[in-house]
């Protein structure tokens, strides 16, 4: 089991370069404390997104870091002109020699591709084919591509990257019928389900994985709102206290647009915590919900969204060092 970091980087109420600064902070913590990744979210025109051009925070990250491996969660890749976000992964492989996770996908607010032009009913197959420029140019000395909606004769492809063939892919998935492209591309997978939804989703994986003959499966993550302290009552104090800033940006631009939040996410945290969908607590009562949502879920991934509405700087570094001291080690021991 390895642990890693979702983090939306939403406004925290600070000035912007403090907000940047602390979580950048924060990040350095993630690297002492040996979590295998952090996965930053692309939002546009929303509070619940202040790094909308997640390259430019993931170079800061890779010259803060020496063993945290980093990547978006995901790439909006329809709103991205392909050859240059190629030559970006590639830069940040390089900066960070070789520790990107590159994950991919086409957003799920029609609002915000709204923003840049693009057609939300055609996101799946602007993305599908923007997928495959990315793969080509990657792995190409020069790149050829003739489609739908992309068109390249003989680029050159100066820049490659340090991971060969490409950075890792990750996918985050909600429903069982993603799983499958997942499988078709060897994605890494991450979902926000709860437990029950999340084993039908990774259970079809599997099945989809032994299907196309490979051995060794990726990593198949949960992820969830964490905060840890010395007492249960102090842990779900400051979760109720930050969800509720966290659940407001998450549906502002789908109020202002009048549309329904899609997600299904309640007012209150408490209906997250009861159905093991977030945690606050104790270290111990966290490696038995981990240890319940191995055995529910079948995830060998378990990500950690420590950061979110206004926990401070001081307040998630407190959950770091519980989960690092008391957590981790619990189950690095049996690995």
């Amino acid at each position: 089991m390895k642990f890693g970091i979702f983090d939306h980087l939403d406004d925290s109420g600070l000035p912007t370069g403090r907000h940047f600064a602390d979580r950048l902070s924060l990040i350095e913590a993630y690297d002492r404390c040996g979590f295998y990744a952090y996965h930053l979210a692309e939002h546009h025109g929303t509070p619940l997104g202040m790094a909308p051009s997640p390259g430019v925070f993931l170079a800061a990250i890779a010259q803060r870091t020496k063993r945290l491996r980093f990547g978006p969660l995901v790439y909006l890749l329809p709103l991205y002109h392909p050859i240059r976000l190629i030559e970006e992964i590639c830069m940040l492989d390089h900066m960070s020699n070789g520790r990107l996770e590159l994950g991919v996908g086409r957003g799920v607010s029609p609002i915000e591709v709204g923003f840049y032009g693009v057609d939300p009913a055609e996101g799946p197959r602007r993305f599908a084919e923007a997928l495959k420029v990315l793969r080509q140019g990657l792995t190409s000395d020069k790149l050829t591509f003739h489609g739908d909606y992309y068109n390249f004769n003989e680029v050159p492809m100066v820049l490659k990257p340090v991971q060969r063939p490409h950075p890792p892919l990750w996918y985050g998935v909600t429903k069982p019928e993603s799983a499958y492209w997942a499988a078709v591309e060897g994605a890494h997978v991450v979902t926000l389900s709860a437990p029950g939804a999340a084993r039908a989703i990774f259970d079809r994986y599997r099945a989809e994985w032994v299907q196309f003959g490979r051995n060794n499966l990726p990593m198949m993550g949960i992820a969830r709102h964490i905060v840890l302290a010395e007492t249960e009552a102090a842990a779900v104090a400051l979760a109720e206290r930050a969800y509720k800033p966290w659940r407001k940006h998450m549906e502002l631009l789908w109020t202002l647009h009048g549309m329904k939040l899609p997600l299904g996410l309640p007012p209150e945290i408490g209906p997250l915590l009861e159905i093991g969908a977030a945690f606050a607590g104790t270290a111990s009562g966290l490696r038995m919900l981990i240890e319940e949502q191995i055995k529910a879920t079948g995830a060998n991934y378990f990500v950690c969204d420590v950061a979110f509405g206004d926990v401070s700087l001081q307040e998630a570094l407190r959950t770091v060092d519980l989960l690092a001291r008391e957590v981790i080690p619990f189950f690095s021991a049996r690995d």
